[in-house]
């Protein structure tokens, strides 16, 4: 995984971005010496955008089970246990 400095990513940014998308590689980008932000392969994003959904699902699914077994509450109950 390549590192760049922002001010290098930024004159090179056309070149930062092949290398992702045609040369499959992650590149990462430090500003201050601290990683930043990242430009990967469209196919990493898509990779990670599943994996969210995936987890979401089974959080989801994990919530309705626990609603049939213990009941709904109230949207008013919520915002009370939440302090809103």
């Amino acid at each position: 995984m390549a590192h760049l400095s922002a001010s290098k990513a930024r004159q090179g940014f056309a070149d930062t971005i092949n290398r992702a998308a045609y040369g499959k590689e992650r590149v990462v980008v430090r500003r201050r010496g601290k990683d930043v932000a990242a430009v990967v392969p469209i196919a990493d994003l898509r990779l990670l955008e599943e994996l969210e959904d995936r987890i979401d699902l089974v959080d989801a699914r994990a919530a309705l089970a626990d609603t049939k077994k213990k009941g709904a509450k109230s949207l008013d109950v919520i915002l009370k246990d939440l302090g809103l």
